[in-house]
């Protein structure tokens, strides 16, 4: 099974508002700290928005943010929404299946329970838990411009 990149920049996305603390963080800002497109952010908000796991605000300041605090916001509850799919073999779809075995086979029941392991284990991990892992991430990802010039301003002159 493999993620999306839509899924990828989703947890990306937030990891970025997190670190940004209370501050509203514009796409343009995400798009260039990660290397991205614009538009590919904004084609990746729509879901998050609807879901309730960041929030936009509109206008000539505005931005996006996180809607609640980062430790409660799960890798399940982005995956759930930016994934389409979770069909590990051909028995996980709908629609009309040729295996003659899709009632009685012993993969389906070992697949089901690896996607269901799989999904305790992201809800297990939040936003925070990922930003957290990383202490300098506000500055990799260029947020934090007062400590970066500071470090800057020590540094002995070559």
């Amino acid at each position: 099974m493999r993620l999306t990149k839509q899924t990828n920049y989703a947890v990306r996305m937030l990891m970025y508002c997190a670190a940004n603390g209370e501050k509203l963080s514009r796409i343009p800002e995400i798009a260039k700290a990660y290397g991205v497109s614009e538009l590919f952010l904004f084609k990746i908000l729509q879901p998050l928005t609807r879901a309730g796991i960041i929030e936009t605000v509109r206008g000539r300041n505005g931005g996006v943010r996180l809607p609640r605090p980062a430790t409660e916001i799960t890798l399940f509850d982005v995956v759930r929404v930016t994934e389409d799919s979770f069909a590990m073999a051909e028995c996980f779809e709908a629609g009309e299946i040729e295996c003659p075995l899709v009632d009685s086979c012993g993969l389906n029941a070992a697949l089901r329970k690896a996607l269901n392991a799989f999904f305790e284990v992201l809800q297990q991990y939040t936003i925070d838990d990922l930003v957290k892992a990383r202490p300098q991430i506000g500055m990799l990802l260029g947020l934090d411009h007062t400590r970066a010039a500071q470090a800057q301003a020590q540094q002995p002159a070559a």
